[in-house]
């Protein structure tokens, strides 16, 4: 039996370029990323680092949906994931991501699929994630089907 205290390591390291802009080396045969701050700090050759927080959070929210639709042997494709980090001020005037809103798009109709409330009602306990994230700030996620209608 698995010990439920284990934890898993993942790594990654960074290493200056110039200024504010960071190659992030995944290890193994990931290839590396370029991130760098927008100006006027940094010259955005790469994603910041609120963008790669935005991206996460909906990569790992479009994985766990696709993953709970095709564990019922549905075919929701081609699934379409927008996310926007709002970014402001806090109580000390210090930039913070304030809330993060993910909108799903499924690629087909949701008449066209089974066990789809089953599906809605569980996917986002799954995405470690945002899970994570939400805990410190909130995350809004919304599902669309291919007409349009809001289905969460």
């Amino acid at each position: 039996m698995s010990d439920p205290a284990a934890t898993s390591i993942v790594s990654i390291e960074l290493q200056q370029q110039q200024d504010y802009a960071f190659r992030i080396d995944f290890g193994g045969t990931v290839p590396a990323l370029l991130a760098d701050e927008p100006a006027p700090l940094g010259q955005g050759q790469g994603p910041s680092p609120v963008q790669l927080l935005a991206a996460a959070v909906g990569n790992c929210l479009s994985d766990s949906l696709l993953f709970a639709l095709r564990k019922f042997k549905q075919r929701p494709d081609p699934l379409r994931t927008r996310v926007q980090a709002h970014v402001g001020r806090n109580a000390e005037g210090r930039l913070r991501v304030l809330r993060i809103e993910a909108d799903l798009h499924l690629g087909v109709p949701a008449a066209a699929l089974e066990h789809l409330d089953r599906v809605l009602s569980s996917f986002e306990a799954y995405c470690t994630v945002t899970q994570s994230i939400a805990q410190g700030l909130p995350v809004e996620t919304r599902v669309w089907d291919a007409t349009g209608a809001r289905l969460r």
